[in-house]
């Protein structure tokens, strides 16, 4: 077999990359009514939707870049092909990093909001691309703690998806507590995990966002499915903590390391399991 050489393959992937968000621009310009709002309270009152000239500056930076996103053209599709079709939506996005300026372009008139646990990297992105909403997360666990955690949070009620519940839950140790008030008070029509770190034992590993997702997806109250996106799922962390709440039956779609779910709320119709 002949394989092309690296460098062609990353331009595959930039041209591939472009043609989306080129896509995404005349998608939502028929779409979008040309207005600019608010999209959310709170400390986050002065944000604005994402709006065209910020997927013009997309173009121009992933068209001089020589850094590509690390999802692949079909990973970014399945994603790209959702926000489709529920955009402008609120979209919620574990992890700042080289493909965050795309993400906020496909969701003109919405929110797009990242999580990142890296404050110097938040500085360093946002001189690139100051329009990104983007806050710093601390996170209570490591991924050494994985083993033990996936044992010891059936003992612990808080965590418990009767409870199913995050700000203030400081008895669980997989809820999330230090978010900023509007990820609590939105509803999140997606919820992209791409962080934090999961690859060394003193990272935070992604054992609490996963958990976290799903408490959202299942407090949801508006009608319809939250769609979480899970990112390096060939990892043994992400597959079991995925399974364990995420769940087999909700899984949608995949491509490479990439599972798409769609989780409907609990509605008091499975409240006291999680699968």
């Amino acid at each position: 077999m002949n394989l092309r050489p690296f460098p062609d393959r990353k331009i595959s992937i930039l041209f591939s990359l472009l043609a989306l968000i080129g896509a995404g621009v005349v998608i939502f310009t028929f779409l979008g009514d040309g207005t600019t709002q608010l999209v959310c309270t709170g400390s986050f009152e002065n944000f604005r939707s994402t709006t065209a000239p910020l997927q013009l500056r997309a173009i121009l930076h992933y068209a001089t870049s020589k850094t590509v996103p690390q999802q692949s053209f079909d990973e970014i599709s399945i994603s790209f092909n959702v926000l489709k079709t529920i955009a402008p939506c609120n979209f919620l996005v574990f992890g700042l990093g080289h493909d965050s300026m795309m993400w906020s372009t496909f969701n003109p008139g919405g929110l797009t909001l990242f999580l990142e646990e890296d404050p110097k990297w938040i500085h360093t992105v946002l001189k690139d691309a100051p329009d990104l909403k983007a806050v710093h997360v601390k996170y209570r666990t490591q991924l050494s703690q994985s083993d033990w955690l996936m044992k010891s949070y059936k003992d612990e009620p808080e965590c418990s998806p009767k409870k199913s519940y995050l700000r203030g839950n400081n008895k669980c140790k997989l809820a999330l507590t230090g978010l900023p008030d509007v990820v609590y008070d939105k509803e999140w029509d997606m919820i992209m995990i791409d962080a934090p770190k999961g690859y060394f034992d003193k990272a935070p590993g992604r054992m609490g966002a996963i958990y976290s997702a799903a408490v959202m997806a299942r407090n949801r109250k508006k009608s319809g499915v939250t769609h979480v996106f899970l990112h390096d799922v060939d990892r043994p962390v992400e597959k079991a903590y995925a399974e364990e709440f995420l769940c087999r039956k909700n899984l949608k779609d995949g491509s490479g390391r990439l599972w798409h779910f769609e989780i409907p709320p609990a509605n008091g119709t499975y409240r006291n399991e999680w699968c």
